[in-house]
């Protein structure tokens, strides 16, 4: 729908005051309410330096999180490179709260300011309150102060046990981050508004359960006995586990209660960003196609004028750039020129299907209402199977997609695996959405078994993927930091179920650390 440009600009030239962010923000939450039915939560915007930006870059984009030298490393890393001219800063840092806060540096042009507001105190934004992960696994009500009663605890224990003793568990609890999710829902999620009051009944249950964990019973049972004590023993250590971070928390023998508290406030901040990283192409997608749609809409009813149009265009199309894979500058598929080309994509459909469109997308394909269709798809939809459903073969055409066959390190020719037919189109969606799935992406490594009467060994088992083992030297590292806040030695098997018994294991005994107890 194109209207007539009848309005006045609501400024000309770079330059940009509050009261302008705030007449951008208001035309473009009508545009994105009336227009493209957005649904969002409050805007919080907040203008920052480059160097505050950086600052947020190095702590994973969240402004209460507690202090940790990783965090200093990476901002000195991005400022070298920003400095050097060799990267460009993000134009903005938008977080999953409600309100939700969008970060705009003051070195941003008007243009710029009216941009990063509809990509993510709109997009994101939208995205954010509706996505069912999102829904599922985050409490936007209560993450902020949650992070300020989380920055606080640590700093506490800082005090009282000592720079070094909070940094030497942080450092293992970090290396054990990715192992620090709950990967299927739970039977609620986690109250974050509630977890400052919590913390000490939590503490006082924690250490009952610990209690009957580890209490010592004397004599020698029966066989039957013997079955019970095994029953409630793997029914309290819950077992198979994945998040290896809870288990610790819960069952760890040395830990203090302050360490067990620690490791908690790590697993909730992994778990807080898991979605994220499972939406990024239909994440970005979105934001990208929500300021595609406003910032258009702004120039057709006048908002903007040509000049700041062009400049738009010229930073949207960087965003999308996609090199082909002969560029020398390629580097995988660019989830943001992905995203935004899917979602164009089925924009058209719902307007303009072709025959083989209503084949493939019978459900959407000329319904005449395609940002009805996309917050269906914004709401239900992760990477994976967003790619598995939607990736038409239209656009399979349109960029030249094409599956290769690797038949190994020892093979001398690539073999093209899927054609432009209908059976190769679902095999190169199929593959490529494999690509997003969590359950290739991360090893699958689970405690299994810990000896609680004999030498209190605990046994991860890691199951193979199509005959991948795990990086030896990366492994033993993380197996390092597990087995100190273990307290004991850890055994890892690696097991494949296409081959008979075991491939590999690793055995780490823990180190005498200064910082945790013997």
């Amino acid at each position: 729908m194109t209207a007539a440009r009848a309005g006045t600009p609501l400024f000309t030239g770079k330059d940009w005051d509050f009261d302008l962010i705030r007449r951008l923000h208001d035309a473009i939450a009508e545009v994105a309410r009336d227009e493209l039915g957005l649904d969002t939560y409050p805007n919080q915007i907040e203008v920052i330096t480059a160097e505050q930006m950086l600052d947020a870059y190095s702590s994973v984009g969240m402004p209460l999180l507690y202090k940790h030298w990783s965090f200093g490393k990476h901002f000195a890393q991005h400022e070298n490179v920003y400095r050097q001219g060799a990267r460009a800063l993000a134009y903005e840092i938008v977080i999953n709260s409600n309100p939700c806060i969008s970060y705009i540096m003051e070195e941003n042009s008007a243009t710029m300011q009216a941009l990063v507001i509809a990509h993510a105190a709109f997009g994101h934004n939208h995205f954010f309150k509706n996505n069912y992960l999102f829904r599922q696994w985050t409490d936007a009500d209560g993450i902020l102060q949650y992070l300020d009663f989380a920055k606080r605890y640590i700093a506490e224990c800082e005090e009282r046990y000592g720079q070094e003793k909070v940094e030497q568990l942080l450092d293992s609890a970090h290396a054990l981050m990715s192992h620090g999710v709950h990967r299927y829902p739970r039977k609620r999620k986690p109250d974050l508004l509630s977890e400052d009051k919590r913390e000490r009944e939590r503490r006082i249950h924690q250490e009952q359960v610990y209690n009957d964990l580890w209490r010592t019973l004397p004599g020698k049972p029966s066989a039957g006995r013997g079955r019970l004590d095994e029953s409630r023993r793997r029914a309290l250590l819950e077992l198979p586990q994945e998040n290896i971070l809870y288990f610790l928390e819960k069952t760890a023998p040395n830990l203090a209660p302050w360490q067990r508290e620690i490791l908690r406030i790590v697993r909730m901040v992994a778990q807080y960003f898991y979605p994220q990283g499972q939406t990024k192409v239909i994440n970005e997608g979105c934001a990208t196609f929500c300021h595609y749609k406003l910032m258009s809409r702004l120039h057709e009813k006048g908002l903007i004028d040509d000049g700041s149009f062009l400049e738009f265009l010229t930073s949207h199309t960087n965003v999308v750039f996609q090199p082909e894979f002969d560029d020398p500058r390629f580097s995988g598929i660019n989830p943001y020129a992905l995203g935004f080309a899917m979602m164009q994509d089925i924009e058209r459909i719902c307007t303009e299907p072709t025959e083989e469109d209503a084949e493939w997308f019978p459900e959407i394909a000329g319904s005449q209402d395609p940002y009805g269709a996309l917050r269906h798809v914004w709401a239900n939809y992760r990477d994976e199977s967003f790619v598995a459903q939607y990736l038409s073969p239209h656009l399979m055409r349109r960029w030249r997609m094409f599956l290769l066959a690797d038949e190994g390190e020892d093979a001398d020719e690539l073999r093209v695996q899927a054609i432009h037919d209908e059976r190769g189109y679902r095999n190169l969606r199929r593959s490529l959405a494999r690509q997003y799935d969590v359950s290739h992406l991360d090893p699958d490594i689970q405690v299994v078994d810990v000896d609680l009467a004999g030498d209190r060994r605990l046994l991860l088992q890691h199951r193979m993927l199509d005959g991948a083992l795990l990086d030896e030297g990366g492994a033993k590292d993380v197996l390092q930091h597990l087995a100190d806040l273990w307290g004991y030695d850890v055994c890892l098997q690696e097991h494949d179920d296409l081959m008979d018994g075991t491939a590999r294991e690793h055995v780490v005994r823990p180190r005498v650390p200064a910082g945790l107890p013997a």
